[in-house]
């Protein structure tokens, strides 16, 4: 996971623990859409289920009315609610693409061009950042 961790923190130009929870919060996000598809590319990706779990306990918490409407978009909504969760931890529209791309590049290393292709598949618009 260091080494995904250091990629996407170079990468996204962002400090590495910020790399770490955005790592975190995606693949709890592909746990969630596509639970069928992703447990197989997670094993093969090393550190990724775990980071999946510190990323399902790492969801940002409601702060007042508009916290409360992230969140609520953060626990659903698709790749809509991922971005809330990942404006969230301090993250612009240009890291987020960023992320999504290294993540999945390494993920392509790892378990391989089918089984990426399979969760990307399983996510609606998801493929712009596979």
């Amino acid at each position: 996971m260091e080494e995904l961790i250091a990629r996407v923190a170079a990468a996204a130009d962002i400090p590495a623990d910020q790399a770490e929870r955005a790592i975190g919060l995606v693949f709890a996000f592909l746990r969630r859409e596509a639970p069928a598809e992703v447990e197989d590319m997670l094993r093969e990706v090393p550190g990724a289920t775990e980071a999946a779990e510190r990323g399902e306990a790492d969801k940002p918490k409601a702060n007042g009315m508009m916290g409360g409407l992230m969140t609520m978009l953060g626990n659903g909504g698709g790749l809509m609610g991922l971005a809330s969760q990942l404006t969230g931890i301090g993250l612009g529209t240009g890291e987020m693409t960023t992320v999504g791309k290294e993540i999945f590049g390494y993920a392509r290393e790892k378990a391989g061009d089918e089984r990426v292709g399979k969760v990307a598949a399983a996510v609606p618009g998801l493929g712009q950042f596979v």
